[in-house]
């Protein structure tokens, strides 16, 4: 790839913000940032002039289960490149490949299919669809099937599981390592017993789909689970009396809370209470995007069961919402209109997310040495440009 640099008139890093800056790619990282008066410019490259722009990281997508017309329990290489360049063109430039709940072997065939997509493109390629930059999928986030019926939300109840270390192992097994995410619910025979053998193995261990107390919850978060899955939704709600899950989420800084800003799932209120209680730095913004994001309204399927979108919100046929439509560009603009500062609303959807999986450094940043993902943001916040691993803007 030839060396590319990017003239911006603002970057946000988003540790610091540079005004007039310089980023050097080389091949698929950044090889130097900077003022343009302090950078020493290559010869031959190639210019990007964001003029009038803001470039911030790419975003980092740690629950999403689709895009472009395909899910990823597909697990098929055309399905997957489809999803990966669908949401690079909103900004979206690494992500977490999400399962929903399904029977055993069928799940298992998934992550065998996503795992393999992983491994082939482990090193960055030039986009095949259209010569387009696509997301990079860092990882497998098993929503399911080690989740509370009473708080399924769409998740199928005949394929929903009692915890197992077996069958986690047989997940495990099929995703070749790269299980990243977890969700549980605490309450359910056989929980808390899974969280010493994820943490083990190098997993985020998310609450979610779950009807825990505020006790059962607590004794979660002290084994280990320091993440909470689209918090509000699926969850037992918060009251004065019992304040439930919601409870433990928002008095404990160590437990991330994922959140979906589409002003569907969760009304703006209620993000503004999740913030103004929790902090800047515990928020992650995700999509929860399905298949039909980035489509029209129509029939989409979410695993192995239909779902139907109209006006952009996608419903099953019992009419709970199932996944969403959302974008982490849209998603920015939306808590930015709640007030979050945007320096703020990038760190959510980039290195906070990033330093979630243990990534701190490679994603989510603009600094020597991390991979080249970036975006490009018009002054009211729209993608104008993508780079994924060096790859893309120009």
């Amino acid at each position: 790839m030839p060396t590319t640099v990017i003239h911006a008139s603002r970057i946000l890093t988003p540790e610091e913000e540079i005004s007039d800056g310089i980023i050097v790619v080389e091949g698929s990282r950044i090889a130097a940032i900077g003022h343009r008066d302090t950078m020493r410019l290559p010869t031959g490259a190639i210019d990007y002039v964001a003029s009038g722009m803001t470039v911030v990281p790419g975003f980092v997508d740690i629950h999403i289960h689709g895009a472009g017309g395909h899910d990823f329990m597909e697990g098929n290489a055309r399905a997957l490149d489809r999803i990966t360049s669908t949401v690079a063109r909103h900004g979206t430039t690494s992500l977490v490949a999400t399962t929903v709940t399904a029977p055993v072997e069928e799940t298992c065939h998934s992550l065998e299919g996503i795992a393999r997509y992983i491994r082939n493109h482990e090193e960055p390629k030039e986009p095949a669809e259209n010569g387009r930059a696509a997301a990079e999928i860092l990882g497998i986030h098993l929503e399911g099937p080690f989740i509370s019926k009473a708080r399924r939300g769409v998740h199928p109840p005949d394929s929903i599981a009692r915890p197992s270390i077996e069958v986690l192992d047989k997940f495990l097994k099929a995703a070749d390592g790269l299980v990243r995410i977890l969700t549980i619910a605490p309450e359910l025979p056989g929980a808390m017993e899974l969280i010493g053998p994820a943490l083990a193995a190098k997993i985020v261990v998310g609450l979610g789909h779950t009807d825990a107390d505020y006790d059962q919850a607590r004794a979660a978060i002290h084994a280990g689970a320091r993440h909470a899955v689209h918090t509000y939704n699926a969850m037992r709600p918060f009251t004065h009396r019992d304040p439930g899950i919601v409870g433990a989420i928002l008095t404990d800084p160590e437990v991330t809370a994922e959140i979906i800003a589409d002003m569907v799932h969760v009304a703006g209120p209620a993000i503004q209470v999740l913030i103004g209680t929790k902090g800047f730095d515990t928020i992650l913004l995700v999509s929860d995007g399905i298949a039909a994001t980035g489509m029209p309204d129509g029939n989409y399927r979410l695993g192995n069961f239909e779902v139907a979108v109209k006006d952009g919100v996608a419903r099953n046929d019992e009419g709970k919402l199932a996944g969403s439509t959302l974008t982490l560009d849209r998603a920015l603009r939306n808590v930015v209109a709640l007030g979050v500062p945007l320096r703020d609303a990038v760190r959510m959807a980039t290195v906070l997310p990033a330093r979630r999986l243990g990534l701190a450094g490679k994603k989510g940043i603009l600094a020597v040495g991390a991979d080249a993902d970036l975006v490009a943001l018009t002054p009211d916040l729209r993608v104008a440009g993508v780079m994924t691993r060096g790859v893309g803007l120009a």
